[in-house]
C-alpha cells in the first residue's frame, strides 16, 4: 500500500457512517449474541483459539453478522478475504481460492473467506466452493438474512456450523446509542451532543433489534440539529421522531400502557365495537407488541365472551394465531384485524364461562362419586362389581337421546350450563327443550 492508498483508507474510515465506525474490533466489544459468543460458548472458544471451521451466520439485518466476521478477521492469524454475493461472481471466487491455495501450500497459512449475502449465490456458484471448503483450502464464513436451510446448498451446510443471531434487545441498543454518543474518536462524543432518556429509549425500541438503524438515526439527529444557545446539540423525542420518520406511541410494554391497552382491546371485542377493537390493535402493533400475545388474547375472548353463541369464532381465532406465527409482520396485522373484527361482531355469550366456573365451585365444595352405571366395565372383574350395569346407550333410542342420571348423586339437579337465546346457543336451547320434552 502506497501513501495515497493509505490516506484514502484513513479518510474512508473517518467519513464512513457511524454504524461502521462503531463496529466492534474485539469480542468483548460485541453487544448481544451471548448465546453464541458468551465466554465458554463454542464460537467464542473457536475464535479465541484461532481454530474456526466453516460457519454460516443467519439473522435479521443489524444483528452483527458482518461485525462478527470483522472481529474474526482481527483476531485470527489466518488471511482474511471478503466477497459480497450481490457483486461478486465466479471470477472473484477463482482469484480468492487460487490465493488461498498458494498461501496454504507455500506458507501453511489458512484463508478465511467471508461471503456476505451468501444466499444470493446460485447453486452452481455455491457448488464451486464445496471442494475448497471440504479440503480446508478456505474456511467459509457465510452471512445471510434468509433461512440457510432453504437458501444454502445442503452439501455446503453439512460442512458448516449454522449460528443464528437474534435481534438485539431494546436495552442492548440503548447501550450502543450511549456508547456512540460518548465515544470522541469513533463516535459522536466530539460534537458535544446529548440525548434525553425518552428519545434514546424511543430509538432503541423503534429500531426493532437493528443496531445499524438506531445508529444511523442518532447520527442523522446529531448532524442535522442546530446547536442551542449554550452551544450544545440536544436530541429530544421530537428530533428522534423526525430522524426516523415515525411518531412515538405512548406505550410501555411492561407497564400500565401495556395492560391498559390490552384491557381496552379485550373489552372492545367483548362490547361488540369493532372500530375500537381494531384501533387498539393498531396501537399495539405500532408500539411493537408481540403478535403472539395479541393472538392469544383474541383466542381467549373468542371462547370466554363469544362461546357457543358463535362456535366459529374460536376456530377462526386459532387459525389466525397459527397464520401469524407462519407469516409474521407486516402481513399478520391483516390476519389479526380479521380475527379481532370477527370476534367483536360475533354474538356474545358467557354461558360456557359461567358453566365451568360453577362446576369448579361445585367440585371444590364436596366429594362426589361417579354413578355406578357410568363407571368403566372394560377391565376384568369390573362388570362383576356392577360397574356399567344399567347404562343406557343413547344411540339405541329415538333422537339418540335417553333420560338417565349422569351427575353424581351428591349434585343431582344442579345446572351448570344454561344456553342463552343468542346466536347459535338459541339452537342449542331449542334442541335441549325438544329432546327433553319427548322423553
Amino acid at each position: 500500500m502506497d501513501l495515497f492508498e493509505y490516506m484514502s483508507e484513513k479518510n474512508k474510515e473517518q467519513e464512513s457512517p457511524l454504524a461502521m465506525r462503531m463496529r466492534p474490533v474485539t469480542l468483548d466489544e460485541v453487544v448481544g449474541q451471548q448465546h453464541i459468543i458468551g465466554k465458554g460458548k463454542l464460537l467464542y472458544r473457536a475464535i479465541m483459539a484461532d481454530k474456526l471451521t466453516s460457519v454460516i451466520f443467519f439473522g435479521p439485518p443489524g444483528t452483527g453478522k458482518t461485525t462478527l466476521a470483522k472481529v474474526i478477521a482481527g483476531t485470527t492469524r489466518a488471511n482474511f478475504r471478503q466477497l459480497n454475493a450481490t457483486t461478486s461472481g465466479k471470477k472473484e471466487m477463482e482469484e480468492v481460492t487460487a490465493f488461498a491455495r498458494g498461501q496454504l501450500g507455500g506458507y501453511g497459512r489458512r484463508t478465511i473467506l467471508f461471503i456476505d449475502e451468501i444466499h444470493r449465490f446460485n447453486k452452481s456458484q455455491q457448488d464451486y466452493l464445496l471442494p475448497f471448503v471440504e479440503d480446508g483450502t478456505v474456511i467459509l464464513i457465510g452471512a445471510t438474512t434468509e433461512n440457510p436451510y432453504f437458501e444454502v446448498n445442503s452439501a455446503l451446510l453439512s460442512r458448516s456450523t449454522v449460528f443464528e443471531l437474534l435481534p438485539l434487545t431494546k436495552e442492548e441498543i440503548a447501550g450502543l446509542i450511549d456508547r456512540a454518543m460518548a465515544d470522541p474518536v469513533r463516535g459522536l462524543g466530539s460534537y458535544g451532543a446529548s440525548i434525553t432518556d425518552e428519545a434514546r429509549d424511543f430509538l432503541a425500541d423503534v429500531a426493532g433489534g437493528d443496531a445499524r438503524a438506531a445508529l444511523n438515526a442518532i447520527e442523522l439527529a446529531v448532524l442535522t440539529t442546530e446547536r442551542g444557545a449554550d452551544g450544545k446539540i440536544a436530541i429530544d423525542l421530537g428530533v428522534a421522531e423526525d430522524c426516523i420518520q415515525k411518531r412515538s406511541v405512548r406505550y410501555d410494554k411492561s407497564g400500565d400502557q401495556h395492560y391498559d391497552t390490552i384491557s381496552a382491546f379485550i373489552k372492545s371485542m367483548r362490547g361488540s365495537d369493532p372500530d375500537a377493537a381494531v384501533y387498539y390493535l393498531a396501537k399495539m402493533l405500532a408500539a411493537g407488541e408481540d403478535i403472539k400475545f395479541i393472538a392469544r388474547r383474541i383466542m381467549i375472548c373468542a371462547s370466554e365472551d363469544v362461546g357457543n353463541a358463535d362456535p366459529r369464532a374460536l376456530p377462526l381465532a386459532v387459525a389466525a394465531s397459527l397464520a401469524c406465527e407462519r407469516i409474521g409482520l407486516p402481513e399478520s396485522q391483516l390476519i389479526l384485524a380479521q380475527a379481532a373484527i370477527y370476534v367483536a361482531c360475533a354474538p356474545k355469550s358467557n354461558a360456557c364461562t359461567n358453566a365451568i366456573s360453577a362446576a369448579s365451585d361445585s367440585v371444590r365444595s364436596r366429594r362426589t362419586s361417579v354413578p355406578v352405571h357410568l363407571q368403566d366395565a372394560h377391565y376384568r372383574g369390573h362388570e362383576s362389581l356392577g360397574h356399567g350395569v344399567g347404562y343406557l346407550y343413547a344411540h339405541d333410542f329415538p333422537n339418540h337421546y335417553v333420560k338417565q342420571q349422569y351427575l353424581p348423586d351428591e349434585v343431582v339437579g344442579e345446572t351448570f350450563y344454561e344456553p342463552t337465546d343468542i346466536g347459535y346457543e338459541q339452537t342449542i336451547r331449542e334442541y335441549f327443550r325438544k329432546i327433553r320434552s319427548e322423553n
